[in-house]
């Protein structure tokens, strides 16, 4: 294990860094006690789980999935080339740093179009050398775009305006290269959540972030894909939850919000997750448009499994 504490390289929508303290506190006891060896993450994301149990617990195979391409190009090519990616996130630093704030704005709208139209010519499946600048891209616009947001429009083109940041920090090769160690043998796959199935074994922990049902109309956020995910696929994703968990001796943990924040009877949850356990935890969100809505919320932590110390509460 690396010296460093790896830490997401992204900013991503629903991020899991400061619940990692109370996620830890839900975990299976086979993982604490090293009796599990396999890691499934369906909905990867900023990856910030994976990272903290990685490096946390003596897991020896990891698989992960995401939807989006473009977010598993680029843990790909940080597994291939960490220090390509450096060198290009740096001459792209040096670039940017160089310029007048207009001419940094100038500079982000210029990467941000160059970065819609790669879309079409990049393919996705097959490394190559095309696929360093494409993640330095990403990283760049995720770390000079207003509020760090990776968001999409309805055709897959990266919509976040401009931030007006004095010292973004473009590149943390540190970082890179620790969270390029901790992916050398991690097996990474584009596509749905449900293709984690054929690797579920009975010695697997599965954890689950998907995009949140959300608890108002403007607290919702599914679009770092170009696909929506809506009330039937949350459904979809409960069903599925409970076959894993019918076919399968795997511990399975699942994040979301909780709908209660808003509306004392909304009962979908209790609904869709009867037969499992679901404990609360809080967070800190925006919750509406307005900053007023911004404060501790509780989200849901959903397991299929009790701890010893919970059956002795």
């Amino acid at each position: 294990m690396p010296s460093f504490r790896a830490k997401p390289f992204l900013k991503w929508a629903g991020g899991k860094r400061q619940l990692l303290k109370q996620i830890h506190l839900h975990l299976p006891d086979e993982l604490l006690q090293g009796k599990i060896k396999r890691y499934i993450e369906p909905f990867l994301g900023g990856g910030a789980v994976f990272l903290d149990l990685i490096q946390s617990h003596s897991i020896e195979e990891v698989y992960l999935f995401d939807i989006n391409q473009e977010l598993i190009l680029a843990y790909k090519t940080i597994q291939r080339e960490p220090t390509q990616l450096i060198n290009f996130l740096t001459k792209l630093k040096d670039e940017y740093y160089s310029k007048s704030d207009e001419g940094r704005k100038d500079y982000f709208y210029a990467i941000r179009e160059t970065y819609n139209k790669q879309r079409h010519i990049i393919d996705p499946y097959s490394f190559s050398e095309n696929w360093i600048g494409r993640t330095a891209y990403m990283i760049f616009l995720n770390k000079t775009c207003y509020n760090g947001l990776y968001r999409v429009n309805s055709s897959g083109g990266f919509n976040v305006p401009f931030g007006r940041y004095k010292k973004p920090k473009i590149v943390d090769a540190e970082n890179l290269l620790a969270v390029s160690k901790l992916l050398t043998d991690v097996e990474i796959y584009a596509g749905e959540y449900q293709y984690c199935e054929t690797f579920v074994n009975n010695n697997s922990f599965v954890y689950f972030d998907p995009p949140y049902r959300p608890i108002s109309t403007t607290s919702s956020f599914t679009s770092y894909s170009k696909d929506k995910f809506s009330e039937q696929n949350q459904i979809e994703l409960a069903e599925f939850f409970s076959r894993l968990n019918r076919k399968t001796d795997a511990k399975l943990m699942l994040s979301n919000s909780d709908p209660k924040n808003v509306d004392p009877t909304d009962t979908f949850f209790e609904t869709h997750y009867s037969t499992h356990n679901i404990d609360k935890v809080f967070a800190t969100r925006m919750i509406n448009s307005k900053a007023a809505g911004r404060g501790k919320i509780t989200e849901l932590l959903i397991t299929n499994y009790s701890r010893e110390n919970d059956d002795k509460k």
